[in-house]
């Protein structure tokens, strides 16, 4: 896990409707060979950027895996904005990045998604029109509702992204009843895969004490989930059985 990585700014150019817009992305890839396994398009949520200390961590811990991550701003944190943007902009974030990491990275399979509102600006791009060479989708900790309002609705496009997903989440996650994403998870079939964190919340936070590990040792985990599970989706891209991924013990 020592491998040492690099990192590389860009600029990627969207279409904003009245004309073009331009947000900051980082390409971070391991610094030595064999090429790498897959990249991640990784988007960030919405209260933080790319640049975001956990955002930096599945970087760097993906990177040491073998795998390539694109991270990137939406337009609104470019801007110093708090309000997430309108979906179509999101929507044209995801594409130009994933086009972004092909270019950068041609021949490398890769996979899309993201923390949060990233993730599911990931998807709802996916179910409208599929991403340019995208195998699959990982979600880190998909907000399948508001805080204290219960509900799928925010789940239904996913029976139109005919990719395999992988849903990480923890059991605290005051954005997604985990009864309710299990169901979410089970009408998707084969294409879905839940990796469940004991205890987690919706930052992967955990409580020392009644998890019996740290913060540290739940992103391990994580990231040993996400790796080994997108490592299986570009060695074999058919949808894997809807299942419970090593996440938790």
């Amino acid at each position: 896990m020592s491998a040492a990585v690099r990192s590389t700014a860009l600029s990627l150019s969207l279409d904003a409707g009245a004309g073009r817009e331009a947000v900051s992305a980082l390409l971070t890839v391991p610094s030595s060979p064999p090429p790498p396994l897959a990249a991640f398009v990784l988007a960030h949520g919405a209260g933080a950027g790319m640049t975001h200390r956990f955002m930096e961590d599945l970087a760097q811990g993906l990177a040491a895996r073998g795998i390539a991550t694109l991270r990137f701003n939406f337009a609104f944190i470019e801007r110093g904005g708090k309000r997430p943007d309108a979906p179509a902009l999101a929507h044209a974030a995801v594409r130009a990045a994933v086009a972004e990491a092909a270019r950068q990275l041609p021949g490398v399979p890769l996979v899309a998604g993201g923390k949060s509102f990233g993730g599911r600006m990931t998807s709802q791009a996916q179910a409208a029109a599929p991403l340019p060479g995208v195998q699959a989708l990982v979600f880190v900790g998909f907000p399948l509702h508001p805080p204290g309002k219960p509900g799928v609705e925010r789940a239904g496009h996913l029976g139109r992204v005919h990719c395999p997903m992988l849903f990480l989440q923890g059991t605290r996650d005051e954005l997604a009843d985990l009864p309710l994403l299990r169901g979410v998870v089970e009408r998707l079939g084969t294409r879905a895969t839940l990796a469940v964190f004991d205890d987690a919340d919706h930052a992967f936070h955990v409580r020392a004490r009644v998890a019996g590990r740290s913060d540290a040792q739940v992103l391990q985990a994580l990231l040993d989930a996400a790796a080994a599970w997108i490592a299986a989706c570009v060695e074999a891209p058919q949808p894997a059985a809807a299942s419970a991924a090593p996440g938790a013990p």
